[in-house]
């Protein structure tokens, strides 16, 4: 057994994990979406895409692109999340919350995309 390979898949794993976790429930509900997990999110996504960087393949190639747009989505979503907290000294509202878990949304899918070019990755490799 790889130990690198075993970390990098659940490194991976872990990335689509916690992010349905963010994504799950109402869309417009603050009360169902912790900012923690949005920040453990982004640290798990941010470790995964540092682990992509050493594989020069094809493959390697895709899964670093896919990191690279979870991440730009999970920054995006933390960036209005901060601002709209923290800058103009609102309240969540229902808008900006739905704004926030659609570019968690899109990080989810990149993530899913990211774990299924593993799986294919897995199943060609001889041993």
């Amino acid at each position: 057994m790889n130990r690198e390979k075993v970390v990098f898949s659940f490194f991976m794993i872990l990335a689509l994990t916690l992010n349905f976790g963010f994504f799950a429930g109402e869309v417009d509900n603050p009360n169902h979406h912790n900012v923690y997990e949005l920040f453990a999110v982004v640290v798990v996504n941010l470790i995964a895409t540092v682990l992509k960087f050493g594989d020069r393949s094809q493959m390697g190639a895709m899964l670093l692109a896919t990191s690279l747009v979870a991440l730009v989505q999970l920054f995006s979503a933390s960036i209005v999340w901060a601002y709209v907290v923290n800058i103009q000294g609102h309240a969540m509202t229902p808008d900006t919350m739905s704004t926030i878990i659609s570019l968690s949304g899109g990080a989810l899918i990149a993530n899913f995309i990211s774990v299924i070019l593993l799986i294919i990755e897995t199943s060609t490799m001889r041993h």
